[in-house]
């Protein structure tokens, strides 16, 4: 006869089975397009951080938040954009900032990178199916991972644990509380190191703007943030020598450092004049401003001037680097910078007649540069079609829409004050762009790259007259 043990052990055996199979079932989903499953992922943190800024506790004052307000934000938490319907340091509580801090910090180092890193603390183990998630996130190779996942932890808690400090000083100077100051400076390293764009001090950042003990921690905190792990470990292990660094880690830093210096230039030469912005200011604060918003308008969107009040001249140039973004498997946006320089090495070879686009003594694959075309036009398109939608429904300049779509795209965070103008379908446009921003590229590229089509024969070559 059997035991009562044994009794209870057939019983739970059903269910235990019913587990096994549906975690089966995930793995297939996850190896066969981790792309797709990335994206599914995704799309829960929102709805999770979504739930819990709809917690009565979360916002300041009786109530709860509405749930436009609360989806809006919680996409542009985890989607580290940082447009806002609401004032982030007076509608939100501390527990709802805390919220939109956990929704930086998991989007910006990535979901699957998140899931690893805990699944390597408790097991000690990586999964095949958690490698394959994690490679296709961060566009590294299965025999990266490992390292890659260091790198991650590192520089993560290294980067904002130093911004913390030096944050806290300038704060407290402004009469706050220890507990206060502590808990601001720590939102701030968390949304400057992931390139969040969210504020959490209540009289804003605008203040700051001739600090360079405040900015230029922003600075250099969102260019780590934005140029890529793979990068960082990339160079982190070669940083003696320069010559062993990667093709995709030089050509990150070139164009980053470039578009970075030509921003500024550009920024101080269009906004000189405008007593709306730095026309007012001495030499070194209007140096130090546009320095801060060609870093910040890469990615992390966090402005010491009125966006609003720029010449729009200044909005086309944002526009520009909005768009470019940051590095790949970074905290920023965008089409990516190492994207762009596909692109330009593109039209450099076929300037010059080159058979093949090279740089550092190495030839970029046709692949690539098929894959940053598409990546290019799948961006253009994806802001192209949200602008004429808004434009349709507001009464807002094109000017306007298409800095704030291509904000939303770039992951960025500018924005001329329109954002919580916007008419509640606009407002959806913002949170599907900002998604698809974050998510939409890297998930149509890596499908792209993933995705090989052999066919034993091939059909007869025809060139089409082009340009």
């Amino acid at each position: 006869m059997p035991s009562e043990n044994t009794t209870q052990i057939v019983e739970l055996l059903p269910s235990h089975a019913r587990r096994l199979k549906w975690r089966d079932r995930i793995d297939e989903v996850a190896q066969r397009s981790p792309a797709f499953f990335a994206l599914v992922v995704f799309a829960l943190i929102i709805l999770i951080i979504t739930a819990l800024l709809l917690i009565p506790g979360a916002r300041r004052g009786a109530g709860s938040a509405h749930l436009l307000e609360a989806l809006f934000t919680a996409t542009s938490a985890v989607c580290v954009t940082g447009l806002t319907v609401v004032n982030t340091a007076t509608f939100w509580s501390p527990l709802g900032q805390a919220f939109i801090a956990i929704g930086m910090q998991i989007g910006g180092l990535g979901v699957m990178t998140i899931a690893s890193v805990l699944g390597l603390a408790v097991s000690r183990h990586i999964g095949l199916t958690q490698r394959i998630l994690t490679a296709s996130e961060t566009k590294s190779s299965l025999g990266e991972v490992g390292g890659l996942l260091r790198a991650v932890v590192i520089t993560s808690a290294s980067v904002e644990s130093i911004l913390t400090i030096v944050f806290l000083p300038t704060l407290l100077q402004r009469h706050r509380g220890l507990i206060e100051a502590v808990g601001q400076s720590l939102f701030m390293a968390i949304s400057t190191f992931n390139n969040g764009g969210f504020v959490a001090i209540p009289e804003g950042i605008h203040g700051y703007l001739g600090n360079w003990g405040f900015c230029l921690p922003v600075i250099l905190g969102t260019i780590i943030g934005a140029v890529g792990f793979p990068v960082v470990l990339n160079i982190t292990s070669h940083w003696r020598h320069p010559r062993k660094w990667s093709l995709h880690a030089k050509l990150t830093l070139i164009t980053y450092a470039t578009l970075l210096v030509l921003g500024s230039f550009g920024v101080l030469l269009l906004e000189w004049a405008n007593t709306n912005t730095i026309g007012q200011l001495d030499f070194g604060s209007k140096l130090l401003v546009a320095l801060t918003h060609s870093t910040t308008a890469r990615s992390s969107g966090l402005s010491t001037v009125d966006v609003g009040a720029m010449n729009e001249s200044t909005w086309w140039l944002l526009d520009g680097l909005m768009f470019v973004g940051g590095g790949s498997a970074s905290t920023g946006g965008g089409i990516k910078v190492s994207t762009f320089a596909v692109l330009i090495l593109a039209i450099i070879a076929e300037a010059r007649g080159d058979r093949d686009a090279e740089a550092f003594g190495k030839r970029v694959g046709s692949s690539v540069i098929r894959l940053a075309i598409s990546a290019t036009f799948l961006g253009a398109v994806m802001v192209g079609f949200s602008t004429l939608i808004i434009l349709q429904i507001s009464d807002f300049s094109l000017s306007q829409v298409l800095f704030e779509t291509v904000s939303a795209f770039g992951t960025c965070g500018l924005s001329t004050g329109i954002t919580s103008e916007l008419p509640a379908l606009g407002k959806g446009v913002i949170i599907v762009l900002m998604y698809l921003g974050r998510v939409g590229t890297m998930t149509f590229a890596a499908a792209l790259a993933l995705r090989h089509r052999r066919r034993v024969v091939r059909l007869p070559q025809e060139r089409p007259i082009i340009g």
